[in-house]
């Protein structure tokens, strides 16, 4: 199968055999080795000399941890959305009491900074804001360093949703001032669905310390304690641990900047054949994603039925579109283990999809 969906993503044969290793003991030191070394590999992709948690969960997951982790009841956020999972953050905060001011992009543009700032300014009360760098509903990336630039210079705290985006787009987590970063196993990282990673800043343990929402499973203090004496405070899914150090190890040895490289070429590889085919393109093209591309089908044709078409007939399986675009748009996800030809055989296959419904039509 031609897996190029935003996530789950494909997995290397490499990866694929460490998940059949037998099981281990978790409290063991074996494990303690293992999560020690994937640490130090996640935290070296995510650009950071910051805490590096790993939750075993899901992508919302963390997300909803890093809100419990970090704020209060009441307490005054804005929440910048381009898209139905900046939605999901700005909705998740909202249903823990948190008081939410939400700036909205319209679908397929990035936040700017100055907007940013306009709404941080006008309600100083603010604390926080959360943001997602890589809007995957759209195929549109976030000018993050320029937002967290003005967050920063308010001394807000900064929260991202870097879930699509680390590892395969640049982040400097550090450099740029990011407070807590999130990311999850099975998108640009090579590993199935099960392991959700968060950075946390200084500044984050000092709001931590404060924080009056209730949290169990999702305690970072208990989670960095553990980590202390190489261990997680709950079950880990140790299966994608095992799959989590070869996909590092295979990371490590390609290269972070020639990993980002690879996706840009992907990407624009992918962007230049919609456009040959006479696609729309959803994304404003200076702001168009590495990871995702998301584009118009053609007027008078459902998406859903192309997308079985393509899988029924060539084993190529993409996504539909979300929200209000379900049924007009597609998305292709090209993150991960991914190059220039699995984009030419998806592309070749949506093309002959496409002509056989316009000459039906």
């Amino acid at each position: 199968m031609n897996l190029r969906i935003p996530g789950p993503t494909p997995l290397p044969p490499e990866v694929r055999e460490a998940l059949q290793t037998q099981m281990i003991n978790h409290r063991g030191r074996v494990f303690g080795q293992i999560i020690g070394e994937v640490t130090e590999g996640l935290k070296h992709f995510f650009q950071t000399e910051n805490d590096l948690l790993i939750l075993t969960g899901s992508g919302t997951g963390v997300m909803e941890a890093a809100i419990v982790n970090t704020l209060s009841p009441g307490e005054k956020v804005l929440s910048v959305s381009i898209g139905n999972f900046g939605d999901r953050f700005a909705s998740m905060a909202a249903k823990f009491g948190v008081d939410v001011t939400k700036l909205q992009i319209p679908a397929g543009h990035a936040a700017q900074a100055d907007a940013v700032a306009q709404a941080l300014d006008a309600d100083p009360g603010i604390t926080t804001v959360l943001v997602t760098h890589n809007e995957t509903s759209t195929g549109t990336t976030n000018p993050l360093e320029s937002i967290a630039r003005v967050v920063k210079q308010r001394g807000k705290l900064l929260i991202v949703d870097g879930i699509s985006s680390v590892g395969s787009i640049d982040l400097k987590t550090d450099e740029w001032g990011c407070d807590v970063v999130l990311s999850g196993s099975q998108k640009g990282w090579m590993v199935p669905p099960g392991l959700a990673f968060a950075s946390v800043s200084p500044f984050a343990w000092e709001r931590h310390a404060q924080a009056k929402l209730p949290r169990v499973y999702w305690d970072f203090s208990d989670a960095k304690r553990y980590l202390e004496h190489g261990e997680t405070p709950w079950t880990p899914a140790v299966s994608i641990f095992f799959g989590l150090q070869v996909a590092l190890r295979m990371m490590r040895e390609e290269g972070r900047e020639e990993i980002f490289a690879r996706h840009g070429r992907v990407a624009q590889r992918c962007r230049d054949r919609a456009v040959e085919m006479g696609l729309k393109l959803f994304a404003d093209p200076h702001h168009a994603s590495n990871t995702v591309t998301a584009f118009y089908t053609p007027e008078g044709m459902d998406s859903r039925p192309l997308a079985n078409m393509l899988e029924d007939e060539y084993d190529t399986v993409i996504a539909l579109g979300q929200g209000a675009y379900t049924n007009t748009s597609l998305r292709i996800g090209h993150l991960g283990w991914v190059d220039e030809h699995d984009i030419d055989l998806t592309m070749d296959s949506l093309e002959k999809v496409l002509s056989r419904a316009t000459a039906k039509g």
